[in-house]
């Protein structure tokens, strides 16, 4: 079984940014722009997001990211 050691505490947008704070102090951060769902968000429905321990869900947008993938640059389906 594979388990991410850095966990995430918070998720906000902050135009254009969405950002991730890890509990280890380290911040991700990548433009709404690259992800097509995301794009046509609203900041009320982007800043709607659940943490789980492999990815973030979006409900308003019905998206869904991996840790995993977000590590590896892929921010969602163009």
């Amino acid at each position: 079984m594979n388990t991410l050691e850095d966990r995430a505490k918070k998720v906000y947008y902050s135009d254009p940014y969405i950002v991730i704070k890890m509990e280890s102090g380290v911040e991700v951060r990548f433009p709404a722009q690259d992800n097509p769902r995301l794009a046509k968000g609203y900041a009320d429905q982007l800043n709607n997001v659940e943490i789980s321990p492999f990815g973030l869900h979006w409900l308003d947008l019905d998206e869904d990211l991996s840790f995993e993938g977000l590590l590896r640059g892929d921010f969602g389906q163009h």
